[in-house]
């Protein structure tokens, strides 16, 4: 069964970075679209960026030109990193393929306040 472990976020004033990580337990990236998705308090989770096999990105509306998704295929990472963040960015983020198809990990917390 394959594990999908978050890390990277905290709490960040508005304007500031983070840098989200996903790691997986075993080597699933190489063959699969890898997406970041996000779940705010109350709302559904959202598909905010993916990436396909050969570094093509797609990001929605909400983050583009604010955030950058990459791959790391020889370490089974991908990585999110969020710049100018804002307030509605805080949520709890989650990795997965694109049209999930592994059990969510924990994800991880980006609390976006001054």
């Amino acid at each position: 069964q394959v594990q999908l472990v978050e890390s990277g976020g905290g709490l960040v004033q508005p304007g500031g970075s983070l840098r989200l990580s996903c790691a997986a337990s075993r080597s699933i990236f190489s063959i699969n679209i890898m997406g970041w998705y996000r779940q705010a308090p109350g709302k559904e989770r959202e598909l905010v960026a993916f990436i396909t096999t050969g570094a093509i990105t797609n990001y929605a509306m909400s983050v583009k030109g604010r955030f950058t998704i990459s791959r790391d295929d020889a370490k089974n990472t991908v990585y999110l990193q969020m710049n100018s963040l804002k307030p509605e960015d805080t949520a709890v983020y989650f990795c997965n393929t694109y049209a999930p198809q592994y059990p969510w990990g924990q994800g991880t917390q980006v609390t976006v306040s001054s």
